[in-house]
């Protein structure tokens, strides 16, 4: 018998680029001893139990992938007699349903979809041969997910444990236009060393997403609240007990104190409209205090060692657009005037419109957004005579 719930094995946590940093840090908080980082992801040795913890708990990963073996493949025909030699039959159910989704770069393979139909096959002669019926199997990532990496001549076939991504976290039933996928505006967050008991300010809030998971994190409530269904939960083997004992913990451990004043603000009433609604769906809906007016007319509180936060629009990288660049110097001079004592941050992916801010960044931390090459910028927002003179040097 395949005893994968409680053998530890090689495991894969995966993350977009650059939130690598973020998911290290998540990982260790939770108890777990890193194998190795690499830029997309971590290695640790721990069994499927393990992993839906850390299901339940991450807010910057993508996918758990729970290694079921490694081996050398140089064709198609090779990979399906790998694949063949696994005992599927004690894995899935004959009757359940399952996907396949994979990474492929090998000169024999034209498409990923043919390597993907290959490891179905596999599973399924192999399934029909022991069980006489075999499974069903589609593109749905909704049931038992199953993960090919293919390099060169090396493959290694993976549980996910996730099936659907992690990186969404399930109460943005809206997006608004150009949303932040919501494990980047959580790694914006940690980036930002906001402590979750200072004010929280966010501008320009779109669908509410920054502000969402600042409440999220201010007051310990995790993705895994939001989500009832994981890839890990149609293997054979999983135990419904583990997965509701680690559930009530995410319950238990919601901070109830008083959260941080976290204030959204949009011109737009129906970007609020739908940020309460998301905000609704999270369960944060009273922690935050949503204004419709222009960012400038954003009520920043009086107090030290807040966060002020930005995402606004950058454009296309080519061409900076006169309208944007009176919106960059406007946030610039909003930030100094009004937001004294605070950090400022401003999310952009366009390096000629971050020079209208008018402010020197004392950090430009790396991210990216999609494909599109992103900076954090930071800019420490000194009360009196320090920050004039800052600015004198330009």
């Amino acid at each position: 018998m395949m005893e994968v719930f409680n053998t530890p094995n090689k495991v894969i946590i995966t993350c977009n680029k650059r939130l690598s940093p973020y998911l290290q840090q998540e990982v260790k908080e939770l108890g777990f001893d890193i194998v190795r980082a690499f830029p997309t992801g971590v290695e640790l040795k721990v069994s499927i139990n393990d992993t839906i913890k850390l299901n339940l708990n991450l807010r910057t990963a993508s996918q758990i992938l729970y290694s079921l073996k490694e081996f050398t493949a140089n064709n198609p025909t090779e990979l399906y007699e790998q694949l063949s030699q696994i005992a599927w039959e004690e894995l899935i159910q004959f009757d359940g349903y399952f996907s396949v989704s994979s990474n492929v770069d090998n000169e024999t393979i034209s498409t990923p979809l043919f390597a993907n139909v290959k490891v179905k096959d596999a599973i399924v002669d192999r399934i029909k041969e022991k069980k006489g019926m075999r499974p069903n199997s589609g593109p749905d990532n909704n049931k038992a997910v199953v993960h090919l990496y293919w390099k060169d001549d090396r493959a290694e076939i993976f549980i996910d444990t996730s099936g659907e991504t992690l990186a969404k976290h399930g109460y943005r039933k809206i997006p608004g236009k150009a949303p932040m996928l919501e494990a980047l505006a959580a790694s914006t967050i940690m980036a930002s060393k906001w402590d979750g008991n200072a004010p929280f300010v966010n501008p320009m809030c779109g669908s509410g997403t920054l502000a969402i998971e600042a409440a999220l994190i201010a007051t310990n409530r995790k993705p895994g609240l939001l989500r009832m269904n994981y890839s890990f939960m149609h293997f054979i083997g999983y135990d419904e007990t583990i997965f509701f004992q680690e559930r009530r913990l995410l319950k238990d451990q919601i901070n109830k104190k008083a959260a941080p004043q976290i204030i959204a603000s949009d011109i737009s009433e129906e970007a609020i409209n739908v940020s309460k609604m998301n905000a609704r769906t999270a369960g944060v809906e009273q922690l935050i205090s949503f204004e419709v007016c222009d960012f400038a007319e954003t009520h920043v509180p009086k107090e030290e060692g807040g966060v002020i936060l930005f995402n606004p629009e950058y454009g296309e990288r080519l061409g900076t657009h006169s309208k944007l660049e009176i919106t960059y110097k406007r946030m610039g001079d909003f930030m100094k005037q009004e937001c004294k004592g605070y950090r400022g941050y401003i999310f952009t992916g366009n390096p000629d419109l971050a020079k209208k801010i008018g402010l020197r960044a004392s950090r430009r931390i790396e991210f990216y957004n999609g494909k599109l090459d992103c900076r954090l910028l930071e800019y420490e927002l000194y009360e009196g005579t320090r920050e004039k003179t800052k600015v004198l040097y330009e």
